[in-house]
């Protein structure tokens, strides 16, 4: 099964939906509007001048922000489709951004950089089945002392129904989930079907890859809000967070870790 080209035509058939969304509100970034959030700032602090590889970009919104905040970035997502739209807004935006097109395995075939910091958020480790290739990647492209940051979706976010009514999945496990998709979280009346392939990964299996890989954990937190309304059964419980109704304060929704490289 060629998890990849089945993923990537999923990607790019969504690409255009979610452009058009209120969810991404492509139209205020445009204006402006800082696509990170608060959690991923205080994480990066003073990026001014910094260069930044981010993994899996989608179209690009974050990394352009990474670059408006005074990072040289670099943004690789593997959907031409949404690669096509970020050089679009990079172009119309002029920042100092530029974007590849690769899986992320397949990267070190076309980048031959290090880099400041390597970051990565919400929702793109569970596209990927290989956690140690994953560290090893990242590891690859950060300069001595360089950091890697991320914000992802708790895994116990992922081991429950898509109503939240009942736990379906594992919490860690090596096997794809393979479903049919119908919609996607920023518009779930589109028009789009089509297979996915995703994996869940625990925690432990994503910590002990960095570690395994060289990498300093100096940084985990738990936290027990969305900043993105990307979830059936929502609650916001103040601006911009959002928990899941009747679950409120007791699951953790996303997780940070900031990993470095040794200096020598």
């Amino acid at each position: 099964m060629d998890y990849l080209q089945i993923n990537k035509q999923l990607w790019n058939d969504k690409t255009d939906f979610h452009f058009q969304s209120e969810f991404y509100a492509v139209d205020a970034f445009l204006k402006g509007q800082d696509a990170l959030n608060s959690i991923e700032l205080d994480l990066l602090g003073d990026i001014k001048d910094k260069k930044i590889l981010h993994l899996q970009c989608h179209f690009g919104m974050d990394t352009i922000s990474l670059s408006r905040h005074g990072a040289e970035a670099t943004g690789v997502d593997f959907s031409e489709k949404a690669i096509e739209k970020a050089r679009h807004l990079q172009s119309t935006l002029g920042t100092n951004t530029r974007f590849i097109q690769s899986d992320i395995y397949s990267l070190h075939e076309l980048l031959d950089e290090q880099f400041d910091i390597v970051y990565t958020s919400y929702g793109v480790i569970g596209w990927l089945p290989d956690m140690d290739l994953w560290a090893n990647t990242i590891r690859h492209f950060l300069k001595p002392g360089g950091s890697f940051i991320m914000v992802e979706f708790h895994p116990v976010v992922w081991m429950f129904s898509n109503d939240f009514q009942k736990i379906e999945y594992h919490y860690s496990d090596s096997q794809p989930i393979i479903e049919e998709t119908q919609g996607t979280y920023a518009n779930p009346q589109a028009e789009i079907q089509g297979k996915s392939v995703s994996w869940n990964h625990g925690l432990a299996k994503v910590l002990n890859a960095l570690i395994q890989t060289g990498l300093s954990i100096r940084h985990f937190q738990e936290w027990d809000y969305s900043p993105y309304d990307c979830f059936d059964n929502t609650i916001e419980i103040e601006k911009g967070k959002f928990q899941i109704k009747g679950l409120e304060q007791k699951i953790p929704m996303l997780y940070s870790v900031v990993a470095q490289k040794s200096h020598h």
